[in-house]
């Protein structure tokens, strides 16, 4: 019996990668000049933290953030951004989280459009992936396939097809 699994998986080396190169480029940019800015990202509770002088400049620190994680070959869905905060030195701070794995809700939308295009395959929600087997090579393409078509708010990769 053939089988898949359908997962959301970020490659951390990558997101540091382009937090590294948004580093780089607020310092060679002219109107980030002389003022505090920072972007740190946290690998164990992945999320990136941002701190700017202003609204403005955060807005410039989220673009190009998504500019570098599009460059890396990283999806921008993964990334969760939170509400703009005040600091008590008058600039603002942001936190970026980043989804991993599928949770419940999306993982109950994945196996449904997957029933719903009766082919002859069994979903299976394990964990934070679901799992597709079925007896034709085929079908998982086609499975694949439909879910590729499909934006469920996450990117979705399609491993161990075995």
């Amino acid at each position: 019996m053939a089988s898949f699994d359908i997962v959301n998986q970020v490659n951390i080396q990558e997101v540091d990668n382009a937090v590294n190169n948004t580093l780089k480029e607020i310092s060679t940019r002219y109107d980030f000049r002389g003022l505090h800015t920072e972007v740190n990202f946290d690998r164990k509770e992945n999320r990136i933290d941002i701190l700017a002088a202003e609204s403005m400049k955060m807005r410039a620190v989220r673009e190009m953030l998504i500019k570098h994680f599009v460059k890396r070959g990283i999806e921008p869905k993964i990334m969760e951004f939170g509400p703009e905060e005040g600091t008590s030195q008058g600039a603002v701070k942001m936190t970026v989280k980043l989804k991993e794995g599928i949770d419940r809700e999306t993982a109950k939308k994945i196996v449904k459009e997957i029933k719903a295009a009766k082919l002859k395959v069994q979903p299976a929600i394990q964990e934070d992936q679901v799992r597709v087997s079925g007896k034709k090579i085929d079908d998982l393409q086609e499975v694949i396939r439909l879910l590729k078509n499909k934006d469920f708010g996450i990117p979705l990769q399609f491993i161990n097809m075995r």
